[in-house]
């Protein structure tokens, strides 16, 4: 079977890849730690014999049935794939980040404002202000410490909501002075000519305080939708699929769902889980993809790659 990924986000590799690339994962079998987007890129190695087709930076937009029984997909954009198997694998659904109120906001994302850190390398030597208190804010902020210019940490409260060991070490970087760290703040507005130069703090004594900032990376977590997914006439209990876990499929013929996207008796939201699940929903899947060949079950280990793809 040919497979072809569609995602909204501009690479594969969905929450690994867009929200926490650096944090280390425990639960994959044969890694006793493997940052996320290591796996993300171990994963791709993996399949790339298969050769599958990407389409990325694309919403899924429509979902419709045809006469033969086969789907068209389409996109945001206006691309079109034809297929007879769908396979929901959304994570959580689309995400959108939660933007704080902050004066001229809008007016400077993409031009200082990030939502997600992508490519570490952007802030190479920058003064870089984060807003946040949960395990983003604190982890890229360690990160970020010896990329940076300077780095400072605004937070709305006086505890953080992240791991107790990352915001120990966010407190030592600022004790020792590699970090600024501003508790009980919050940033009220932003400025700058045609991009991000300065940021505005207010805190407990109402005071403003203006820092110079290259960037501001606000992290307050992202807002899971699942968006069309909801006028595709599937079963959907508390925005999660209901599947049948004999296969992972759907109460609409063709179509599956797998991973943190479905919903049965049991569920655990883990990576390991959802490897299962794609094994199983594969199986099925052939089976409905060539309903008059017999399926032999093969083993890697004795076929390889070559004979399989």
């Amino acid at each position: 079977m040919h497979c072809h990924l569609i995602d909204s986000l501009p690479q594969a590799g969905g929450q690994l890849s867009e929200i926490y690339p650096q944090k280390p994962i425990y639960d994959i079998p044969g890694y006793p730690a493997v940052n996320a987007q290591e796996l993300v890129d171990k994963l791709s190695e993996q399949i790339a014999p298969f050769h599958p087709g990407y389409t990325l930076g694309e919403r899924v937009e429509t979902l419709q049935k045809q006469n033969d029984g086969t789907w068209i997909i389409g996109t945001n954009e206006g691309t079109q794939i034809n297929c007879k198997v769908v396979v929901i694998a959304g994570g959580l659904g689309c995400f959108e980040p939660r933007k704080p109120e902050v004066d001229r906001l809008a007016e400077f994302e993409g031009k200082g404002v990030l939502y997600a850190v992508r490519n570490p390398e952007v802030f190479r030597d920058r003064n870089i202000v984060i807003a946040g208190g949960g395990d983003s804010a604190l982890d890229w902020t360690i990160f970020l410490a010896n990329v940076a210019k300077k780095v400072t940490l605004v937070h709305r409260g006086d505890t953080f909501r992240g791991a107790p060991d990352a915001a120990e070490k966010v407190a030592e970087l600022a004790k020792t002075g590699v970090i600024d760290l501003v508790l009980k703040s919050r940033v009220v507005a932003l400025d700058g000519a045609g991009h991000l130069e300065q940021v505005t703090i207010t805190g407990p004594d109402a005071q403003d305080r203006h820092l110079q900032a290259d960037h501001f990376i606000p992290l307050f977590g992202l807002s899971p939708k699942l968006g069309p997914i909801e006028n595709w006439g599937l079963n959907i209990d508390k925005a999660a699929i209901e599947v049948n876990t004999i296969d992972y499929s759907t109460n609409v013929e063709g179509i599956y769902a797998i991973g943190d996207i479905n919903t049965y008796p049991g569920k655990l939201k883990l990576i390991l889980c959802g490897f299962h699940e794609a094994a199983l929903m594969a199986q099925s899947a052939f089976k409905h993809v060539y309903p008059d060949q017999r399926l032999t079950f093969k083993y890697t280990t004795v076929y390889g790659i070559t004979e399989l793809a």
